[in-house]
């Protein structure tokens, strides 16, 4: 039975380490720990105190060794490196009286495998008195921790992907969220949009059983918190305002069966600044059942709305006066002439002596002068009455639902401006030659334009006859 034990076994012989133990017991040794850190050597005294009788024909398989004369010959080989560790803990176990222990130690073939082993020790029964014969079993675990190890760098690598991506990563359970949804559909609910629309506070609701379970690094950074703790606890101000909203819309996909979704949304930094963000949802696949496992990645593409914004700025907008372009006058102007509303004012401008500032101070002087009359009509008007600039030194002023009376009050206000402002610069004054016209109707709006531009050059005509007398003065 012993040789042919599907384990190794040894038959070994303690006494001699149980008369040391008594030896070192006798010089006042009580902590055997201690006593074998002070000096290696102790240990290689505990390990020659041991004297194996018989091993079986498991031990030689696993050992690599033709016969026990080889495997006692090179027991050297066997019983080193990392196992030194492990012994000590095993004379300790024997130093305390425990004459039957189990430990995890490394041993080594004779063909150079390491070995990972379960240890079992047992002083036999009749032996308590003299350690004489113990038996001592191995088994080989190096699969199970080579397996283990494996496992732990899988785990690792896993955790290192997850922790240092290069974009926001949350793990999140929305297994409450399912159930909220499924006890709606119970009530006999099949329109989910109108339901939403009707109950709002459910939105709340769902976003309140969001459980994160976990966010990485790049997650912190992007929303400016200390640690995932610092997150965590202030998640209301990181999802909030417009987040309902686009939250109502993700669930009405949960609704529809789309458990892998993207979205573009807004959050915000826990300092209050606007984080847009491409959002990507995705239920994992072995949790459909119950959704309790979400993962969401965030990348944030603030930058890129901010380009967006300026480059539609610029599509509206004249970089010199900030005020509205041609483009987006005419476009306006088409709408007011199909959609009203009625009546409608328009009024035209133009800057007086931008040529002959140009031409004698020079166009630095001349784009001076249409900031100035940029800022004057910004402040004259507000929405939904509409300024632009629709030519070189040429600008108009849309006026929807105001009349002709209206419209002069606001001529009014745009020349107290001009006035306010040629007292803040010094220098060349400030003048528009400035004509008014106003229609009943999409019908009449050419008509009103032609009539305020006639107007606006009959002042501007009026204008340089009075420089030409001045001059002539």
């Amino acid at each position: 039975m012993f040789n042919l034990a599907p384990v190794s076994l040894w038959l070994e012989d303690y006494s001699a380490l149980k008369a040391l133990f008594e030896r070192w017991r006798a010089q006042g040794v009580e902590d055997l720990q201690a006593h074998l850190q002070c000096d290696p050597l102790l240990l290689s005294q505990c390990s020659a105190s041991l004297k194996v009788l018989r091993v079986n024909q498991r031990t030689l398989d696993l050992f690599s060794a033709a016969s026990q004369s080889e495997l006692l010959g090179q027991l050297a080989q066997v019983f080193r490196g990392d196992m030194h560790t492990a012994m000590v803990r095993e004379m300790v176990q024997l130093w305390e009286g425990r004459l039957e222990f189990t430990n995890e130690t490394v041993n080594y073939a004779l063909d150079g495998r390491r070995l990972d082993v379960r240890i079992s020790i047992r002083v036999l029964p009749g032996h308590e008195a003299d350690w004489g014969r113990v038996l001592v079993s191995l088994e080989d675990i190096t699969q199970q921790v080579q397996g283990a190890a494996r496992l732990r760098r899988s785990e690792h690598y896993a955790r290192d992907l997850f922790e240092y991506s290069p974009v926001s990563l949350w793990v999140e359970d929305f297994s409450a969220i399912k159930l909220l949804l499924e006890g709606v559909r119970a009530q006999g609910i099949v329109d989910f949009k109108t339901f939403l629309k009707v109950h709002p506070e459910f939105v709340s609701r769902c976003m309140q059983e969001i459980r994160v379970i976990d966010v990485n690094q790049q997650t912190l950074q992007m929303f400016g918190a200390t640690s995932k703790e610092h997150l965590l606890n202030n998640i209301g101000r990181v999802f909030r305002g417009e987040m309902q909203e686009s939250f109502a819309e993700q669930l009405q996909d949960l609704w529809d069966g789309k458990t892998v979704q993207q979205r573009e949304v807004t959050n915000y930094s826990l300092s209050g600044d606007v984080v847009h963000i491409h959002m990507q949802f995705s239920v994992l696949g072995s949790h459909l059942d119950d959704w309790s496992l979400v993962l969401l990645s965030l990348v944030d593409i603030t930058a890129r709305k901010k380009a967006e914004a300026y480059l539609e700025y610029l599509g509206k907008h004249d970089v010199l006066t900030q005020l509205r372009n041609r483009a987006f006058y005419a476009e306006e102007l088409n709408r007011l002439t199909r959609k009203g509303p009625w009546p409608f004012a328009v009024i035209a401008i133009d800057l007086n002596g931008l040529k002959a500032i140009n031409d004698e101070q020079g166009h630095a002087a001349g784009d001076a002068m249409l900031r100035r009359a940029g800022e004057v009509l910004a402040k004259a008007v507000d929405a939904p009455a509409c300024a632009a600039r629709v030519g070189g030194d040429e600008f108009a002023v849309l006026l929807p639902g105001l009349d002709e009376r209206a419209a002069q009050v606001v001529r009014e206000r745009i020349q107290s401006l001009i006035e306010l402002n040629n007292q803040f610069y010094s220098g060349q004054p400030l003048g528009f030659a400035i004509g008014i016209a106003c229609c009943q109707s999409g019908e009449g709006v050419e008509a009103a334009l032609h009539k305020a531009d006639q107007a606006m050059y009959e002042e501007k005509r009026r204008y340089y006859q009075h420089i030409g007398a001045e001059r002539r003065r």
